[in-house]
């Protein structure tokens, strides 16, 4: 098959995803179709006459969703993304679809993200601009605190965690980390430690999450993690939104037992995340009341969201249809 007689089916595209795909489609001259909709149970007939499905985060693809592509002609699904979590993997195999994926695209722009997030949380910068937009240039409620000389706990040491540690080792934080597969090599080389997981809830002033949600990491952050933690603690979240207890951080943020959160990720995001919903009413009681916190940030999953990331994606996951199309070894696959 010629790769313009390819179908692919692009679900869930922004703007910015139409123009990297565009782009990075001039060398590879697929036939994409972009859909603006979430791929769901109810939309999931669209697919019928594809052969590709293009699909990210906050897409369902579920063991109905799947049988339904199976029934529609699809043979591949191509995540846009490193997670996949929302993908009934076993389902898939049962169902002869090969699942592919984006494992990196650029580790420095979740973690600057992550780092910005963190500078803004304890400098309060959201705060002080609000404030002088409106000519109010008074400092009363603004006071932050250096994070030269505190320590920083980085969970998960993949590309972009190590990323992070750099970053923070840069400004003169003390480097601590838990990975269940930890890097020793390179932790010894930067002069970082690797701790137990408890010990790194106690002694870190900043956590900065950046492990893959798992059965085993689902609710890291959570009533007894967050007990454990410094009143003054920190935490950053650019991974998964599901690593934090939401219910037990809340209820850490109105006893003041912890610092302040930063997120670009959250539990039930699917619904919320990539729509504008200034004009209607949150439902969500928990990012509701999230959004009231003044030492809370939270932004809309958009860590990865830079030039350099979204060429990188457009380009792995072209390749990864094209691969897949010529019958070569599917280097991203997922199992």
């Amino acid at each position: 098959m010629k790769n313009k007689e390819l179908k692919i089916a692009f679900y869930d595209a922004c703007s910015y995803d139409k123009e990297s795909f565009s782009e990075e489609n001039k060398n590879f001259l697929f036939n994409i179709d972009f859909f603006d909709f979430h791929l769901t149970e109810k939309t999931a007939l669209t697919a019928s006459g594809y052969d590709i499905v293009c699909t990210f985060v906050n897409d369902t693809i579920n063991r109905t969703v799947i049988s339904i592509l199976k029934k529609c002609g699809v043979k591949m699904i191509a995540l846009r993304c490193a997670g996949f979590n929302n993908v009934d993997l076993e389902a898939a195999k049962e169902f002869g679809i090969k699942v592919a994926r984006v494992p990196a695209y650029s580790p420095h722009s979740v973690a600057e993200h992550a780092l910005s997030l963190l500078l803004s949380l304890t400098r309060k910068i959201p705060q002080a601009y609000l404030r002088t937009r409106s000519g109010n240039f008074t400092l009363n409620g603004l006071t932050g605190r250096d994070l030269c000389g505190l320590t920083a706990g980085i969970i998960g040491t993949g590309k972009i965690g190590k990323v992070m540690a750099e970053c923070l080792s840069g400004i003169g934080m003390k480097i601590v980390m838990y990975d269940a597969y930890p890097d020793n090599d390179w932790a010894e080389k930067k002069g970082f430690t690797y701790i137990p997981l408890i010990e790194l809830f106690q002694k870190s002033d900043v956590i900065s999450l950046h492990c893959p949600l798992t059965d085993d990491t689902k609710h890291l952050v959570n009533e007894k993690s967050l007990s454990m933690m410094k009143n003054d603690a920190v935490i950053i979240n650019t991974g998964r939104g599901a690593l934090i207890d939401t219910h037990a951080l809340v209820k850490a943020l109105k006893k003041r037992t912890i610092g302040g959160a930063a997120l670009d990720v959250y539990e039930e995001e699917s619904r919320y995340f990539f729509a504008d919903w200034s004009a209607d009413v949150i439902k969500d009681d928990m990012l509701a009341r999230l959004l009231t916190f003044p030492n809370v940030i939270i932004t809309g999953h958009q860590a990865f969201l830079t030039k350099n990331a979204l060429k990188a994606i457009a380009d792995t996951t072209l390749q990864n249809i094209l691969d897949f199309t010529e019958g070569k070894e599917l280097k991203n696959e997922v199992k």
